[in-house]
């Protein structure tokens, strides 16, 4: 049996940004995760740097975030919006407008957001952390919490902790098993909070050359007709050329088509979009968070994402005092993105903390009691 005082499950942004708080203050923990890798819904198209997964920030509006990054030093790139913008409104109509900057400005980090939870995982103990490893019950046995996980193998690994903090969507969490059971209302609620990119699939295709910047074009385009329907020019500056956009097609529908039917109507799309020059890329990919058991939950399918927050934590209850969700989605002010991560993750710490000494008073005044009636 493992022991330490603070487990958290799940090593995205959010679990990697609460390890790394935790070991400033100097407080033990185990960071598990399902994965065989950390980083979550943050993910890069191979070695490239263009992301899969989490993409934007907003520093006007996200200063934490911002604060964040500049500590770790990873350098920020403006997301490209210089040129016109392509709209396909039906098969062969291709209009094009001048393109707008978005206001607050999207920026994106130089070589993807990898760099950022790489770095987080670079400053932690490799002890610390345990992938491939999924947990599938926890219980709460009066004074210590016990979980249970199942490696990739097969084995069953035992960890004791006196807090959990939840860093996976609240509607994986209604995976694991608790003993005592968690409030139905609050279960209930986690269960129909979706998760963000969950029900998503982005495809990303990389050039030896920007050709549409010498079209005058942004790499910006809106489609009717898809697969694709929001595209966006995520070449890295001195880097890669790439494009990469979002597919509008349900995801029961992607699932039927299978991967090379997808890149195939992807690649005639990018034609009709771009010209024949975007017949041939370097190289593509394809994610289809729907298909990632660790992202995605079958409800997500059906319950769309949006901006409700869900408790983080019981009300009463044994759980109460020990349990506290700190995913993007828990996230008070920016549910869902990755400066929602950041916060949530400080919030839950701060939580904690606060009740680890609360507890720690408790003890010690009982202590001062025991002393006296000693006496």
């Amino acid at each position: 049996m493992l022991k330490t005082q603070v487990a958290i499950v799940g090593a995205g942004l959010s679990g990697l940004y609460a390890a790394s708080l935790l070991e400033q203050a100097n407080i033990n923990y185990l960071l598990l995760e399902g994965r065989a890798f950390v980083g979550g819904r943050i993910q890069q198209a191979g070695n490239t740097g263009v992301d899969l997964g989490a993409t934007w920030i907003w520093p006007a509006v996200q200063p934490e975030i911002v604060r964040v990054l500049s500590g770790l030093g990873v350098a920020l790139i403006p997301q490209n919006e210089t040129g016109d913008l392509i709209y396909e409104r039906a098969m062969g109509s291709l209009s094009r407008y001048p393109g707008y900057v978005s206001t607050p400005a999207a920026m994106r980090v130089r070589d993807g957001m990898s760099q950022v939870t790489e770095k987080l995982y670079q400053r932690l103990p490799a002890k610390n952390t345990l992938t491939g490893l999924r947990i599938t019950h926890a219980e709460h046995t009066g004074e210590k919490i016990r979980l249970r996980g199942v490696t990739v193998c097969g084995e069953e690994v035992v960890v004791q902790a006196e807090h959990l903090l939840l860093a996976l969507p609240p509607m994986l969490v209604n995976s694991i098993r608790f003993t005592p059971a968690l409030p139905r209302r609050l279960t209930d609620e986690w269960g129909n909070t979706g998760t963000w990119m969950a029900p998503q699939a982005k495809y990303v295709a990389l050039y030896d050359d920007p050709f549409w910047t010498a079209e005058g074009l942004s790499g910006e385009g809106r489609s009717m007709v898809g697969p694709l329907v929001e595209l966006h020019d995520v070449s890295v500056p001195g880097g890669v050329n790439a494009l990469f956009g979002f597919l509008g097609i349900p995801a029961s529908s992607r699932h039927s088509l299978g991967e090379e039917r997808l890149l195939s109507l992807c690649r005639a799309q990018m034609v009709r979009l771009f010209g024949e020059k975007a017949a041939f890329p370097s190289a593509e990919f394809l994610k289809d968070w729907s298909a990632d058991p660790f992202t995605a939950a079958p409800h997500d399918l059906v319950v769309q994402a949006a901006h409700h927050v869900p408790p983080a934590f019981p009300s009463e209850g044994v759980w109460a005092h020990c349990l506290t969700g700190i995913a993007s989605e828990w996230s008070p002010t920016v549910p869902g993105y990755l400066a929602g991560a950041i916060e949530a993750a400080r919030e839950g710490v701060n939580r904690l903390t606060v009740k680890m000494a609360s507890k720690t008073r408790t003890e010690g005044h009982d202590t001062e009691r025991k002393d006296e009636n000693d006496l």
